[in-house]
């Protein structure tokens, strides 16, 4: 696959517009933690119509897409937020679609795909990965949205960045959970044309950190992966296609731990009454144990999808199996 050019500020700009009314806009919200080592302020995806971030590049995607291609239907691989935005934008759209999932994707994802009408096909992690790696599926047809590696689904990521500056521009720090590289980079993008002081940062989980032994390395390179509750991001390898674009504007990671990501969930239940996923409050976990740095940092929290029984487990103050 071709690598996949930095994203300019004309086609993120055309993005949110194209995106207007499909995918909605947050104000930024204070995390009120007293003895927080930064002042933390969180850019709630997770309350977006399908509870993740995913919604703004597949309603871009599907938006510019060839209208014969889409006539077959529209699919993507995903273990479960990917597939809730494509499946929102198909609905709307009165489209047939697809996902291909991983075998260990949630319980909540899998009733959500449901709910939108979507055909499920399971694969184990590899091979599903290998979806990923390959743009397509041999079993289904129609349109395929990439989840990650896809220049009009970054630029509908991107307009995160565009938001972010608009509603706090001295911001210091902006940390994004890193899964494929499409949301960090494409807010990095925005933020690196408007404001190239900010920097940006990825969060990772240390049961699969692949960009942190990428930037270590110099190249992508095999990493090991175990599966947590923390199903959003982490894989074994950083993408080739994406590797040069996140190489380029994310300025480095912050690895935290499962046990870390779980007091952000509890936390932000606490404090903020807002529910996240693992992946999505994994920059929270960071900014709060310091790794992100001081001053003024927003976390995207990018996803709310979370099984019931494993967030009542993190309430509760355990970690889910």
């Amino acid at each position: 696959m071709q690598p996949i050019e930095p994203i300019d500020l004309a086609e993120i700009r055309a993005a949110r517009d194209r995106i207007a009314g499909m995918a909605l806009r947050f104000p930024l919200v204070r995390l009120p933690v007293e003895d927080a080592p930064a002042e933390i302020h969180l850019a709630l995806e997770c309350l977006q119509p399908i509870g993740s971030f995913k919604l703004r590049g597949a309603a871009n995607a599907i938006a510019l897409a060839p209208a014969e291609s889409l006539a077959r239907g529209v699919y993507t691989a995903s273990a479960g937020n990917m597939a809730q935005g494509v499946g929102f934008v198909a609905r709307s759209r009165g489209l047939r679609w697809s996902v291909v999932v991983p075998d260990h994707a949630p319980q909540t994802k899998l009733a959500a795909i449901a709910r939108l009408g979507g055909e499920v096909v399971k694969l184990p992690f590899d091979r599903w990965w290998k979806v990923i790696e390959e743009h397509r599926f041999e079993g289904l047809e129609g349109h395929f949205v990439h989840p990650v590696s896809n220049r009009d689904v970054i630029a509908g990521n991107a307009t995160i960045g565009l938001e972010i500056l608009e509603d706090l521009p001295d911001v210091d720090t902006i940390v994004v959970p890193y899964g494929g590289g499409g949301l960090s980079a494409g807010i990095a993008c925005a933020v690196r044309q408007l404001a190239p002081r900010v920097r940006v940062l990825a969060s990772e989980v240390e049961t699969a950190t692949p960009l942190t032994a990428a930037l270590a390395a110099g190249a992508p390179t095999q990493v090991d992966y175990t599966a947590s509750f923390v199903d959003g991001i982490g894989s074994r390898r950083v993408l080739d296609e994406m590797w040069p674009l996140v190489r380029e504007v994310v300025a480095g990671t912050c690895v935290v731990g499962l046990a870390d990501i779980a007091a952000a969930i509890r936390t932000l239940v606490e404090r903020n009454h807002v529910v996240a996923e693992g992946a999505g409050a994994s920059s929270v976990a960071a900014a709060l144990s310091g790794r992100a740095g001081g001053g003024k940092i927003v976390c995207v929290v990018s996803g709310g999808n979370i099984d019931p029984g494993k967030l009542a487990t993190i309430l509760a103050g355990e970690l889910p199996r």
